[in-house]
């Protein structure tokens, strides 16, 4: 899921399309078909356009901010999944999972300036804004600093006690990075460096996590259909919170900043629901 806070919605992915809501009505308001395979949602506002990874086509497909028309299909690597615009350098990165490498867009006229080879199975990825690509390779236990505008691997990071990486969510203002692992630990990591400054216990299947800006917490969502929450005393001081409770399967997990409510998909009986967890 993937939210657009100045326009006021909200990107749901699954199967064969792309569902939009109205996130102050959560209502439905559109629809992305014809996908095949669909896993995230890059949104370019510069351009007016946004990209979804339709990973079983093994494209990219550009859709309008206003209408969610489709504009354009991009042809990259095998099983793309994790998306990601970086506004510094104007390019989309979408990793691909079975080819372990990253190609990029430039979001200006959707053509492939470069591809990153990465070394290992990309999971989820981030742009810090200030020319850095992070991504975890839940393969290989390792976090990547990419360089946005050499195209570059710059950094390469084993985040032990956290193995197989899955989510991830950042903290700009103190440049710390929190990995949700399958190793059933949350780790906080120095984004500059790349060392585990902290780590904590949480459940099994760990897939997404957000930070909370303004609260300054941390959650991660896990499969079992738990919620962990760790509020940040200081950059590398956290205490854990009550855990919220879900419902299994429940894994996938995005956040309003404006209004700080968490969405968490659940499907039951052929259905899928939206639980909303506010503050």
């Amino acid at each position: 899921m993937t939210v657009d806070e100045s326009a006021r919605t909200l990107y749901v992915t699954h199967g064969t399309q792309v569902v939009i809501l109205n996130l102050n009505s959560l209502q439905v308001v559109g629809t992305i078909p014809g996908l095949s395979g669909v896993h995230g949602v890059a949104l370019a506002p510069d351009f007016g356009h946004g990209f979804v990874t339709s990973g079983q086509s093994d494209t990219v497909v550009v859709f309008d901010l206003k209408t969610w028309q489709k504009v354009a299909e991009v042809k990259v690597g095998k099983k793309p999944d994790a998306i990601v615009y970086d506004p510094s350098t104007q390019h989309v990165f979408a990793m691909n999972g079975d080819s372990e490498s990253s190609t990029v867009i430039n979001a200006a006229d959707n053509k492939i300036v470069g591809t990153v080879t990465l070394g290992g199975g990309p999971e989820f990825t981030i742009a810090d804004g200030k020319g850095n690509v992070f991504v975890n390779l839940e393969d290989k236990s390792e976090l990547l600093r990419i360089d946005a505008k050499s195209l570059q691997v710059a950094d390469r990071w084993k985040v032990a006690p956290c193995e197989a990486p899955s989510s991830m969510g950042f903290d700009p203002a103190n440049s710390r990075l929190f990995l949700g692992c399958r190793s059933k630990v949350m780790a906080v990591v120095d984004s500059g460096n790349g060392k585990v400054v902290a780590s904590f216990p949480i459940g099994d299947k760990a897939d997404a996590t957000v930070f909370d800006r303004s609260g300054k917490i941390a959650f991660t969502s896990t499969g079992d259909g738990h919620i962990y929450g760790f509020q940040q005393d200081s950059a590398d001081s956290y205490t854990a919170l009550p855990v919220i409770d879900t419902a299994t399967g429940s894994k996938t997990m995005t956040m309003d900043q404006k209004t700080r409510a968490l969405f968490v998909p659940v499907r039951e009986n052929d259905s899928i629901s939206l639980w909303v967890l506010k503050p």
